[in-house]
């Protein structure tokens, strides 16, 4: 028979075995998705084509969706992905490819933003820094109130914070939205002298001898 305390410290070993593999893993991927999302980022930047920068644009956004999940916020990587690729970078890239727009004219003049651009860039990075290193949250006190429910999820404690705390700022802000919407539509809606449209029903009901002219055509090699 073995010793049993042999057997207890080599469990115990292979299961911190085990963890530090996970944690390994983990932080692999971690850098392995935030290389892949600067290099995406700059790529969106530099890129000359615009439909690629969308492209890159969506790359970015799939890989830190994987960074979200990796810290286990599942809700805000769904949400990126849903909204962010499957809404936004999406209707961007069709609405670049439908109306094949021509961004020569846009970086003509972008050497004049230099100037006032390089130091906003500085000062970001300069924020960044600054909250990388001295880390303002090492407390979880100094921004969390109350005791959270263990054994719910995050989606389920987000829904809970939305619904009970915060459901007439929810609520308000839906409305908001919807106002703004209302205005899109109105603002597209207007008719404008020097705007052409469509009239689809004039289309429809017209006649054919409006609409098609008969031509005869002169073939080579036909008499005159």
């Amino acid at each position: 028979m073995g010793d049993p305390n042999s057997k207890k410290h080599r469990k115990g070993f292979s299961l911190s075995l085990g963890k530090a593999i996970i944690v390994m893993f983990i932080s692999l991927f971690f850098y392995l998705f935030s290389f892949l999302i600067l290099s995406s980022a700059l790529m969106v930047v530099f890129s000359k084509n615009p439909i690629n920068s969308v492209l890159f644009l969506i790359f970015s956004f799939i890989n830190t969706a994987g960074i979200f999940l990796i810290a286990g916020a599942e809700f805000l990587a769904l949400i990126l992905v849903i909204v962010y690729v499957g809404a936004v970078a999406v209707l961007f890239l069709f609405v670049i490819m439908m109306l094949d727009l021509d961004v020569n004219p846009l970086k003509s003049g972008i050497k004049k933003y230099y100037k006032v651009g390089i130091p906003i860039g500085l000062i970001i990075l300069v924020e960044m820094g600054l909250i990388i290193f001295l880390n303002p949250f090492k407390d979880e006190s100094a921004f969390l109130e109350g005791q959270v429910n263990s054994d719910l999820s995050n989606t389920e404690r987000i829904g809970e914070v939305i619904y009970t705390d915060y459901f007439y700022h929810f609520q308000v802000s839906g409305l908001i939205l919807l106002v703004a919407m209302i205005g899109a539509i109105v603002l597209t809606l207007r008719h404008r002298d020097y705007v052409k449209r469509q009239n689809v029903r004039e289309q429809l009901m017209r006649e054919p001898d409006r609409s098609v002219e008969l031509r005869d055509l002169l073939i080579k090699g036909d008499s005159q």
